[in-house]
């Protein structure tokens, strides 16, 4: 995306609340990467273990911690250099303005409620009964089922499913393609065949989660699937029925989550995690990508592996893995040995034949 604005360093100090350590006239038309920066763009250095390539960079300045100095052009010291790199990335990429109002083309029920500060897409649905909050934006084709509640400030991307009785709350982010609320995989087989449960419940998106693209939460078979505030959830991530996320918690890209399952708060789900039915997860706990998660963890662990084991524990496990080969050889001579000597093949009782 190509930013249009411009910002003098003076400008950056104060909306960054940065020291400035150069001249507050300079111009600066973009921000970028220190590798790829020029010397119309602003750099920033999350952290001083890129001093390196800092020094290299041409960029026309630098956003950095107090404990950088001597680069190669300005610099604008703050406490929190990742939160800063955000608020820059912001002031030259702002959020394209609200244009309120529904589109000619979209299709909105008669006892449906789109607040008049909500603005409506392309060819966007909005079913009978639900409400669209103040601020709201709905993108193209976006589905927004029965009765479904789209919370103060929400966007939803092009694409999007609002399956019935979904309630968003406020600043919920949804990314193009996301389907809330189809039904929870739920089947009985009654010795001839699978028969569906039916999928009764709803589901409950708290305030200011996102939800990536691609990504399915389904509806609960009673009650709703949660997932409480903060928390931000990737894409291609499955959530099964009657689950529970707790907040401020990270799902990352291809984690599947089944039923009736409940996360506690700030919990982190790398990449491609499997979480089993009615498992716990303590709050904080972490598991590493590829993890396989069977039964309950403990709250604030961080844990490895299929099945998910304490961290320390499956690395050594894995560590021991790496020799197996070798040990084998070694059983293998061992026996050998054993045999020659008249000791007959190991586990037999008096080396008998």
């Amino acid at each position: 995306m190509v930013s249009r604005a411009e910002f003098t360093l003076g400008q950056l100090a104060e909306a960054l609340g940065a020291t400035l350590e150069g001249d507050p006239a300079r111009v600066v038309r973009g921000v970028a990467p220190l590798e790829s920066a020029g010397p119309d763009d602003v750099s920033f250095l999350t952290d001083a273990r890129y001093r390196a390539a800092a020094q290299a960079s041409r960029a026309g300045a630098f956003v950095a911690g107090a404990d950088v100095t001597g680069l190669p052009a300005p610099i604008l010291t703050v406490a929190a250099p990742q939160q800063a790199m955000i608020d820059l990335l912001l002031l030259f990429h702002p959020a394209p303005p609200l244009l309120p109002g529904v589109d000619a083309s979209a299709v909105v029920a008669g006892d449906a409620r789109v607040d008049a500060t909500a603005a409506v897409g392309p060819l966007a649905v909005i079913e009978a009964g639900a409400r669209i909050g103040s601020g709201a934006r709905v993108g193209a084709l976006t589905y927004v089922g029965p009765d479904v509640e789209v919370g103060e400030g929400c966007v939803l991307g092009p694409h999007v499913t609002l399956l019935a009785g979904a309630r968003l709350g406020r600043r919920v982010l949804v990314h193009p393609g996301a389907v809330i609320g189809a039904d929870g995989f739920g089947f009985a087989f009654d010795g001839a065949r699978h028969r569906k449960i039916p999928q009764t419940g709803g589901v409950v998106i708290e305030d200011d989660v996102e939800i990536g693209a691609n990504t399915t939460i389904d509806r609960a078979t009673f009650g709703d699937t949660i997932v409480r505030r903060g928390t931000k959830i990737d894409n291609l991530v499955q959530i099964g029925h009657n689950v529970e996320v707790g907040e401020h918690s990270i799902l990352v890209a291809q984690v599947g989550v089944s039923g009736s399952s409940k996360l506690g708060r700030g919990v982190v789900l790398a990449g491609q995690v499997g979480i089993a039915d009615h498992v716990s997860v303590g709050d904080g706990a972490m598991v590493a990508a590829q993890g396989g998660v069977p039964s309950d963890l403990e709250a604030g662990g961080r844990y490895l592996g299929t099945p998910a084991r304490p961290a320390m524990e499956a690395r050594r496990i894995f560590a021991a893995e790496s020799r197996l080969p070798e040990l084998l050889q070694r059983v293998r001579a061992l026996e050998r040995a054993v045999e020659a000597l008249g000791g007959g093949p190991l586990g037999r009782k008096g080396g008998a034949r």
